[in-house]
C-alpha cells in the first residue's frame, strides 16, 4: 500500500512538473508571438489553466515531503503525549478541510460539465477540462492527509522537516 500511495504522490508531482513546462512553453509562445506580430488566441487562459493544475497537483507531494508551512513553536514546548494529541487534532482538522476542498472542487468540475460551461475568452474552452486538474489535485491532497493522519495515529509517522529553515540567515 505504501508503494502505491507514494507512486500516486510522485505521479501527481510529475504531472505538475509537466504542466509547469507547458506553462513555460505558453509564456515563451506569448513573448515570441508579440515580437513577431501574430496572435495565438487563448494563450493567457491556457497559461492560467496550466499554472492552476500545476499548483494543485503538487500539493500532496509537497505535504508528504514536509514542505508545507507548519508552526512548531507550540509543539516543541509540549510533552510527548500532548504533542501527539495536538498533531492528531491538527491532522484531523486538516483532513476535514481537505475533504471539503476536494468535494467542492469535484462538484465544480461536475457542474461545469453538466451545464456545458465554457470560458468567456475567444478559445471557448469547456471549463470542466482545466478544472479536472484542481479536482484531481485536491482529491490526492485529501488522500495524503488521510495517510498522514493514519500514520500519526499508528505512531508510524515520520515527521520530515524542510531544510529551507536551515538555509535561512
Amino acid at each position: 500500500m505504501r508503494k502505491l500511495l507514494d507512486g500516486i504522490y510522485d505521479s501527481a508531482a510529475a504531472l505538475a512538473a509537466l504542466f509547469m513546462v507547458g506553462l513555460l512553453v505558453m509564456v515563451m509562445l506569448s513573448i515570441v508571438s508579440r515580437q513577431l506580430s501574430f496572435h495565438v488566441p487563448g494563450i493567457d487562459a491556457y497559461a492560467g489553466y496550466l499554472m492552476a493544475a500545476s499548483g494543485f497537483l503538487a500539493l500532496a507531494h509537497t505535504l508528504k515531503r514536509g514542505e508545507h508551512i507548519r508552526v512548531t513553536l507550540l509543539l516543541n514546548a509540549l510533552p510527548g503525549r500532548w504533542t501527539k494529541a495536538l498533531d492528531v487534532g491538527a491532522l484531523g482538522l486538516a483532513t476535514l478541510l481537505a475533504a471539503l476542498f476536494a468535494f467542492y472542487s469535484c462538484k465544480l468540475a461536475w457542474q461545469s460539465r453538466t451545464f456545458n460551461d465554457i470560458s468567456t475568452g475567444s478559445d471557448a474552452t469547456p471549463l470542466w477540462l482545466p478544472q479536472l486538474g484542481m479536482a484531481l489535485g485536491t482529491v490526492i491532497f485529501l488522500v495524503a492527509f488521510i495517510d498522514e493522519l493514519v500514520l500519526e495515529i499508528r505512531g508510524q509517522r515520520v515527521t520530515t522537516t524542510s531544510s529551507e529553515a536551515l538555509r535561512n540567515e
